[in-house]
């Protein structure tokens, strides 16, 4: 697998749902699930990291009287 940090949000689930299905198919090794489960978790929080982020972008954006986009400001507490 890719180094987690270099993934985009979509190359991190179609990870961690290759990683939920082989742990789902029950036909993987005891010592291969607690590493995919590992791999999925951090898969996971590379995820949500990656979706908070975005929420803070748009959360960011700023409309003009026109309703078009016209800046950004700070967001406080995301």
């Amino acid at each position: 697998m890719n180094e987690i940090s270099s993934l985009s949000f979509e190359e991190a689930m179609k990870q961690l749902e290759g990683v939920v299905r082989d742990l789902e198919s029950g036909n993987v090794e005891l010592e291969k699930s607690i590493a995919l489960y590992e791999q999925g978790a951090k898969l996971k929080a590379h995820c949500e990291a990656k979706l908070k982020e975005a929420e803070e972008k748009v959360a960011r954006i700023t409309l003009g009287p026109d309703g078009q986009p016209s800046g950004t400001t700070p967001v406080e507490g995301l």
